[in-house]
């Protein structure tokens, strides 16, 4: 009975997904934004999580003209300097909202851009664009400045490996015109729910 019990527990530790630490974000932005891909978003709404493959990233640093750090902290970007693992949400065009995970260390001002997810479950809404992708996961500025890398938040990423280099595509940034040259696009090659190739 005893061995038994022991089996079951080791089987469900294997299925539970963990959010992915801080450790993981507190890395060089274009590592982050390439070893995303594959992981899996998490939004808990109400008592439903949905979840969907990370497909498609954009990093921006505080060096870049397109990052909003760029002009140092303003009641907009202030988020961008916090920890690393911290959601940050803007609101862009009047009418749409885009959601970023901060990267490396507190005080530098990186993110990565969650341009894309394959949905994992039923959605309504597309998920092959930003704006779609924070619509269809009910993400608003309400969730800007949550801690993705703890168990209890309502937004998170659990690991699901590594995707083989020959698989992801580097190139550049789309919807900018600053900086709008570098190669700093990532995404996972043939996914059908990539924003745009």
């Amino acid at each position: 009975m005893l061995n038994s019990l022991r089996q079951i527990n080791f089987v469900y530790k294997i299925f539970v997904m963990k959010a992915i630490t801080r450790k993981f974000y507190n890395q060089p932005t274009l590592i982050v934004a390439q070893k995303l891909l594959g992981k899996i978003l998490c939004r808990k709404v109400g008592n439903k999580v949905l979840k969907g493959k990370i497909v498609e990233t954009e990093a921006y640093t505080q060096e870049d003209p397109s990052c909003h750090a760029y002009r140092g902290v303003t009641e907009r970007s202030k988020t961008l300097y916090e920890a690393p693992g911290t959601v940050y949400v803007y609101f862009t065009y009047g009418m749409h909202y885009c959601m970023n995970i901060v990267t490396e260390k507190k005080g530098r001002g990186c993110a990565v851009l969650i341009r894309a997810v394959e949905p994992l479950q039923e959605t309504e809404f597309g998920t092959n664009g930003p704006a779609k992708l924070c619509k269809a996961f009910s993400i608003t500025k309400e969730q800007n400045g949550i801690d993705c890398t703890s168990d209890e938040s309502e937004i998170w990423v659990e690991d699901n490996g590594d995707i083989e280099k020959a698989n992801i595509v580097q190139t550049v940034r789309v919807g900018i015109k600053l900086a709008a040259d570098y190669p700093w696009r990532f995404y996972i090659k043939d996914n059908k729910w990539v924003s745009k190739k």
